[in-house]
């Protein structure tokens, strides 16, 4: 190969990059990394490093997921979309059998060999974005409203998942596979009565969840602590009290990375992970934990961004990419600041898990995928109209 070849190759190796949405690249990498530091503060007094090490082990193996998952053909992500489904569908039934492993009332994970875990339900939301637009993205993509029929098969693709999330118990992952598959099949022009009756049935499904011995008593009580935080002063009652405590104490600018008294001392459980948010509204003040919620904000705003440029099945994965990341992180800022109820949700990409980490990748894989097809397609249409 002569030197004029290299260097061509060198170039369409380069434009290929840049057909992908660098926004979201570095939005979700500056996102992560500050996720690693705020891991590493919350944990340092009990762990010192390893916490903060794991995250970054584990933002490695996601980002190196994400650029292999950006480089497949989007005809090879279609029909793939099956078998990754059926993968996570079967992950899930795994969690429920003698492989999966009970935290805080919760049979959600699998143990794996070296100390290690895997939590099914994030790489759910992966394999439900995927699977539901392959399934609606035919219609769509000539503008026909989905049959009745084609509703009913999403909506059984959808509810299988959520029964399964529901088995574990785990309420807060139930609620955004359901928020996904409303608003992807929606916007995939299922009629407007079908939005309606899932609204109104998971209105019903949470307030039986809530009344009827589906939960167990750990998430029942986080549920009424949020209405009364009286009833646990002891448990999550304390836990919540300490957040806000945390929160409120950050004033502007912060105590000070590494300095917060709540976060150091060790007040709140769980805090690198359901409550890592307090660690920056205590460390960094409002003005950093304000940044963490513009980033997200960010990444979501650009994979809307995406789904506006792309074909049928890409808009749909991207639009359902947003909704998970932006109902995730609605629902984990609001239950730190005390606006929701605890449901154990992880920040995306900020709190400490490996799977939650590496699934949020995957899903910037998915939608820098659809950019770069899309980015594909603008460039080919106008020189086969000059030709």
């Amino acid at each position: 190969m002569n030197s004029g070849e290299g260097i061509r190759g060198v170039r369409g190796r380069a434009s290929t990059w840049l057909r992908n949405d660098v926004g979201l690249l570095i939005g979700a990498l500056g996102l992560s990394l500050v996720g690693v530091v705020l891991v590493w503060s919350a944990t340092r007094a009990s762990s010192g490093g390893s916490a903060a090490l794991k995250q970054l082990v584990a933002l490695a193996v996601g980002m190196g997921c994400a650029a292999a998952v950006t480089r497949l053909d989007v005809r090879t992500v279609r029909a793939l979309a099956p078998v990754v489904y059926v993968l996570a569908v079967l992950g899930l039934a795994a969690v429920v059998t003698p492989l999966g492993s009970t935290v805080n009332g919760s049979r959600s994970w699998i143990r794996l060999p070296g100390g290690m875990s895997l939590q099914p339900s994030e790489f759910m939301k992966v394999a439900l974005a995927v699977g539901l637009a392959m399934l609606l993205a035919e219609r769509a993509e000539r503008g026909l409203r989905q049959r009745h029929r084609d509703v009913v098969l999403a909506w059984v693709v959808a509810g299988i998942p959520v029964l399964l999330v529901l088995a574990q118990p785990d309420l807060g992952s139930a609620l955004v596979l359901v928020a996904m598959s409303v608003v992807i099949i929606a916007a995939a022009g299922a009629p407007w009565l079908w939005t309606a009756a899932v609204l109104v049935a998971g209105a019903g499904a949470v307030a039986a969840a809530f009344l009827t011995p589906v939960l167990s008593g750990y998430q029942r009580n986080r549920l009424r602590a949020f209405l009364d935080p009286t009833l646990d002063p002891q448990g999550i009652g304390y836990q919540t009290r300490q957040v806000r405590i945390a929160i409120g104490s950050g004033g502007l600018g912060g105590q000070g990375l590494f300095a917060g008294r709540q976060t150091q001392g060790g007040f709140i459980p769980f805090q690198e992970s359901d409550f890592v948010f307090s660690v920056a509204g205590e460390e960094l003040g409002f003005l950093g934990a304000a940044g963490v919620v513009l980033l997200i904000g960010f990444i979501v705003v650009r994979c809307l961004v995406v789904a506006r440029r792309a074909d049928a099945f890409g808009r749909l994965v991207a639009i359902g990419v947003a909704v998970w990341l932006g109902v995730q992180a609605f629902e984990n800022v609001g239950m730190n600041l005390g606006l929701m109820p605890v449901t154990g949700l992880p920040l995306p990409f900020v709190s400490s898990g490996g799977s939650s980490l590496i699934a949020s990748w995957v899903a910037v894989g998915l939608v820098g995928n659809v950019a770069r097809a899309s980015g594909r397609v603008r460039r080919t249409v106008p020189r086969q109209a000059t030709g």
